[in-house]
């Protein structure tokens, strides 16, 4: 006779079956962490995915879709009201919230951290423009680089110099996927590139999904993958930092998305015709690749992170707590 799973596996199996679906490379290089740093992986992107579908009207990260006004800032401060209450040690009813209240438990995740991933889906919410490349690298931290903060706490670490790597990772994560999905975004009033790169190539915002554009926006996808590649590069030099299993998952899951830029880039004006991604073949021999990387990183010095390479906020960022008090008012 079966059995019920117990309320912690059914937790787990949430957790899993989002990972599944919303992201097939995280998945991959998420079964390399040991079970207990994987359980808390796959809990902590459930809580980001959940977020980031509320705020798109998607599912899984797939099919996003144009929400009203109202309606959005309403979801975005339906969010902010249930993080708050994880930390204020309030029971959660939502699966991704009480898999988010066991990692903030086990592991202090930092409830800033936890807020400055909110104030990015803020400024999708109020619709922020993006002028200079600094401000979508400002846009990219707080939706991605906290991500790689806050997991970067999962695998134990507290060090600032290690946490650099671990959000260096996340930006380079976030810049592949901008120039991977410039079109797809696009389509639903989305814009991450700078206003300065458009105007330089007279594209305009409004026609960007356009396919007349699709050559100039190659050229625009060429910066941003190349903008990515030191952040990659500094992110392996947090490897030797991680326990072994750990540095294996992080060295696979750069090794991937490193890939989808290396094509995005191959393909050119083609970028946009079907979605990039990996195929199994690739994945496992990223996953071997990620082995030698996590071997060798054993011991090893590391040069010192490049002084001109964009560095996160040590304090709270200035725009996430401008869109911070926004959101919370909203909550009221």
């Amino acid at each position: 006779m079966s059995t019920a799973p117990s309320p912690e596996q059914q937790l787990l199996d949430h957790a899993t079956q989002s990972i599944a679906v919303g992201s097939k490379s995280f998945a991959a290089a998420s079964r390399l962490f040991d079970p207990a740093t994987r359980r808390s992986a796959v809990m902590l992107y459930a809580w980001c995915r959940h977020c980031d579908d509320v705020i798109d009207g998607q599912e899984a990260g797939h099919s996003a879709t144009l929400v009203e006004q109202h309606e959005v800032n309403q979801r975005l401060a339906g969010l902010v009201a249930q993080t708050h209450a994880v930390y204020a040690g309030q029971p959660a009813e939502a699966p991704a919230f009480a898999a988010f209240a066991e990692v903030v438990k086990r592991h202090g995740i930092k409830e800033r951290y936890a807020q400055e991933h909110l104030a990015g889906f803020a400024m999708d919410v109020h619709q922020r423009h993006y002028l200079l490349i600094e401000d979508t690298l400002d846009y990219c931290y707080h939706v991605a680089g906290v991500v790689g903060l806050m997991m970067a706490q999962v695998m134990g670490v507290s060090d600032e110099r290690t946490l650099d790597r671990a959000c260096d990772l996340g930006m380079g994560f976030q810049l592949t996927n901008i120039a991977r999905d410039i079109v797809e975004d696009a389509r639903v009033g989305r814009c991450y590139l700078p206003q300065a790169w458009l105007d330089e190539l007279s594209i305009p915002t409004q026609h960007l999904a356009d396919p007349q554009y699709r050559e100039p926006l190659a050229v625009l996808a060429k910066r941003l993958v190349d903008l990515a590649e030191p952040f990659y590069i500094s992110a392996q030099a947090g490897l030797s930092a991680l326990p072994w299993r750990s540095a294996w998952a992080v060295a696979t899951a750069c090794g991937v998305y490193r890939e989808i830029g290396i094509e995005v880039e191959k393909r050119g004006a083609h970028a946009w015709d079907g979605r990039v991604s990996t195929s199994k073949l690739d994945k496992l021999r990223l996953v071997f690749a990620g082995l030698g990387q996590a071997v060798t990183s054993r011991g090893r010095q590391w040069p010192e992170r490049p002084a001109d390479l964009w560095q996160r906020p040590l304090q709270p960022s200035v725009t996430g707590h401008r869109a911070w008090p926004a959101v919370a008012g909203e909550a009221c």
